[in-house]
């Protein structure tokens, strides 16, 4: 036994020097673009082992006592370094002691002699309790603590790091689930579901593992203890910047996310690009270019700029977008100068389109707006100027929920799950629309009475989908083109079983055929990844915008559509680009 430890140690001392030198033999300027995407994938895959050896190492660490080696084991061990002989490896044995050592217990060690951060130590001394093996007080092993998600965290096949974020989740909340069988229970559910999103969804995993554990605190705590941790903190000054923490009820943040998405669509008024660079440039005092950059200037404003750059010496203000990594958006050089006012950007630094800077700016400057619209005087009303939209919330009830649960059955179009009292009252307020699909109040199937979509059909395709079919992608439903999936120059109708969302990116790439919706009678509309992308070649549904139990449902649906599919048991349409 000693002998194959000796040969997996050296192994590994060698896998760790192989992967130093092919790493510098591709990184090489001349690499090809096929071996690059190799060698990404290929990096992925050890970055995978690694992953599973860490939390290995831990347990095997703690379980052996390393923290209690004597000087002289350390030091051979450190001797040994990253290309060890065989009789180094023979060395590294190592004693252990039951006197002083330098280290208090096994988080010390990885701390202290490895460097790794003692959180990171702790963590994974965590995980190894949640997915190799617990120690009691006795000090004997017990069985893993998430024994299913243990399962999967030995499956090759299987992206550990997934698991891993998962059972760290699961063990934050173990305070929350109650206790004994109720307990247990909980448990069994969260692990279940967590691994079926690691296998089914590992694009959205990591999202819907996060609302799985929102759930599960949210739904223990009482209105008055919510209540009582909402509002809106200023945390303090950091980096010449003012922080403030907002923190808002599920319904309150259905109306942020809904002012949010309408600051986005630059075809609103509201969210209009040049009217909220000018509104920037009056909050910040830094003026707004009238060029979006060098090459849509005429040939006299480049002149312009070469003679100021001459005329300054080559002190010019610093461009927000030349470099956004090192500089925040909107400072400048704070190197004094004579005469700042003559002084002209450089061509090459001019500012970059309002499209092209952070939605995070944009959706301050939507905010300011919001709160100096009284204050200025300016006039107008919400919507009608740029920055003040009027957020419009939809809130999908599901009937049969409500009826059979009387709970978890209202969500907002932005996948916001509100509990009973929230969606009793956000329907009591205006501005709020409740939507029935497919009901006959609204003229949805136009047939090729029109070519294009009209508002009532926009208003339920984006509430039913809430955002690009294209799986993983997080582009919202405000930001997507609605897409005729019966194309209308081929004598398509304009109906809500031929429509579809996609965001400007996927929408393309629909028409160029590198995906391909699936159209299923009676069903939403599905997508059908190419077969690089997806050997298993399943009907897949965009979750993202899904709670997590509207997601269990969704996949479990397209599933049951594949299982009918191969079985030739379901008349499905694969829609030509």
């Amino acid at each position: 036994m000693t002998a194959s430890m000796n040969a997996a140690l050296r192994q590994l001392a060698e896998a760790a020097s192989l992967v130093a030198s092919a790493t510098a033999a591709l990184a090489q300027p001349d690499l090809p673009a096929g071996h690059a995407a190799y060698f990404a994938m290929l990096t992925e895959h050890l970055g995978q082992q690694l992953t599973r050896a860490q939390i290995h190492a831990a347990e095997a660490a703690r379980r052996t006592g390393a923290h209690k080696l004597d000087q002289e084991s350390l030091q051979a061990i450190s001797d040994a370094g990253p290309k060890p002989t065989a009789q180094d490896v023979d060395a590294t044995v190592g004693r252990t002691t039951s006197g002083r050592t330098h280290f208090r217990h096994t988080a010390d060690l990885l701390h202290g002699w490895l460097g790794i951060p003692l959180s990171t130590a702790r963590d994974r001394l965590v995980q190894a309790d949640c997915l190799i093996a617990g120690v009691n007080d006795a000090g004997q092993l017990t069985a893993p603590w998430l024994p299913e998600l243990a399962k999967q965290f030995t499956d090759a096949n299987t992206d550990p790091r997934l698991v891993v974020a998962a059972s760290k989740k699961i063990h934050a909340v173990r305070n929350d689930l109650g206790q004994d069988h109720v307990r247990e229970a909980a448990k069994t559910k969260l692990q279940a579901d967590a691994v079926h999103f690691i296998k089914n969804e590992p694009e959205t995993a990591r999202k819907h593992l996060s609302d799985l554990v929102a759930e599960v605190k949210s739904g223990t705590r009482e209105m008055e203890a919510l209540l009582a941790e909402i509002g809106f903190f200023k945390v303090g000054t950091r980096n010449g910047l003012v922080e403030y923490l907002l923190r808002v009820l599920p319904a309150q943040a259905a109306v942020i996310e809904a002012f949010r998405q309408q600051l986005n669509n630059p075809k609103t008024i509201a969210g209009n690009r040049d009217a909220l660079r000018e509104l920037d440039s009056e909050l910040t005092g830094e003026p707004a270019s009238q060029w979006d950059d060098v090459s849509s200037m005429p040939d006299w404003a480049r002149a312009d700029a070469t003679q100021s750059e001459e005329a300054g010496d080559g002190e010019l203000l610093s461009s927000t977008a030349e470099e956004p990594d090192e500089q925040p958006a909107g400072q400048v050089n704070n190197e004094p100068t004579a005469e700042p006012a003559a002084r002209t950007p450089r061509p090459e630094q001019m500012d970059a389109p309002w499209e092209n800077l952070s939605p995070e700016r944009r959706h301050l400057i939507g905010f300011m707006a919001l709160l100096m619209i009284d204050r200025t005087g300016s006039g107008g009303s919400p919507g009608k100027q740029p920055g003040l939209a009027t957020p419009q919330v939809s809130i999908i009830i599901d009937y049969e929920k409500m009826v059979e649960r009387g709970k978890d059955f209202a969500v907002t179009s932005s996948g916001l799950a509100l509990s009973v009292g929230e969606t009793r009252a956000a329907l009591c307020n205006a501005g709020v629309y409740p939507l029935v699909l497919n009901g006959k109040s609204l003229p949805l199937d136009l047939g090729r009475t029109q070519r294009l979509y009209s508002k009532a059909q926009g208003r339920a395709i984006r509430a039913a989908y809430r955002g690009c079919s294209y799986p993983g992608c997080s582009m919202p439903a405000e930001r997507c083109e609605l897409d005729h999936l019966d194309a209308w120059e081929k004598g398509g109708n304009t109906d809500l079983c031929s429509s579809d969302l996609g965001c400007p990116v996927h929408h393309i790439e629909r028409h160029c055929g590198f995906f391909h919706a699936v159209k299923i009678p009676g069903c939403r509309p599905m997508v059908l990844l190419s077969q690089e992308l997806d050997p298993e070649q399943r009907l897949r549904v965009n979750t993202f915008f899904l709670t997590p139990d509207e997601a269990l449902e969704a996949n479990a649906l397209a599933d049951s559509m594949t299982r009918l599919w191969r079985a030739g048991k379901l008349d499905v349409e694969i829609v030509d680009p």
